[in-house]
């Protein structure tokens, strides 16, 4: 009997907001995924690891059930391999611009 391999599903989605009931339901979306165990990578991009080809239809199964009406959602099975070779690339913190006190009088 083979052992089922972990993997990561990915979700990626963008979601319209311009209007209240909108936002509501990408709000109602994000609560789902964190009630279903994803986790966020940024801010619509959640992961959730599984253990096996079956966990991955039934949380593929799940996702449909639970997609809003409008927006797009994307989704991304990969190894748990694959996922931790992932690699993070940050940018430098820019410098902050000085900001003068209003009790501070600036003369020229």
């Amino acid at each position: 009997m083979s052992e089922a391999k972990f993997m990561r599903l990915i979700v990626f989605f963008d979601l319209p907001v311009t209007t209240a009931e909108k936002r509501k339901a990408a709000n109602q979306f994000r609560q789902f995924l964190q009630k279903d165990g994803y986790q966020m990578l940024q801010l619509s991009v959640y992961s959730r690891i599984v253990r096996g080809r079956d966990a991955l239809q039934k949380h593929h199964n799940r996702l449909k059930a639970h997609l809003p009406e409008e927006g797009q959602v994307r989704y991304l099975e990969v190894t748990e391999k694959q996922f931790a070779g992932m690699i993070m690339l940050i940018g430098e913190p820019k410098p902050r611009e000085k900001k003068v006190n209003a009790d501070q009088l600036l003369l020229f």
